[in-house]
């Protein structure tokens, strides 16, 4: 799903009629802001049933240049990571 299918879903949804595109758009540019601080101040995010958004911190490594087969090093970065909790994973894969 796309941010601009996330937003006409949003507009579709009979609870928030009273709302323009405007306001849609506005309301999700202003979730996803928040998420994107949360995790770029260091925080974890974490919505019930659905999952929670944390940083990984990877260590510095050696790496190696495929076309030359160089070694050539890899620095340290964090990088965000989903979990899903157990409502969603239920739900995207029911028990048989």
């Amino acid at each position: 799903m796309t941010r601009s299918e996330l937003i006409t879903r949003l507009a579709a949804h009979s609870h928030f009629a009273q709302l323009t595109a405007k306001d849609d758009e506005l309301t999700v540019k202003a979730i996803l802001e928040g998420m994107s601080e949360a995790l770029v101040s260091g925080g974890r995010i974490e919505i019930h049933g659905f999952g929670s958004f944390a940083l990984n911190d990877s260590a510095p490594r050696n790496g190696r240049n495929p076309m030359t087969g160089e070694t050539v090093p890899v620095p340290a970065k964090r990088v965000p990571h989903f979990t899903p909790g157990k409502e969603l994973r239920e739900r995207v894969e029911p028990s048989r």
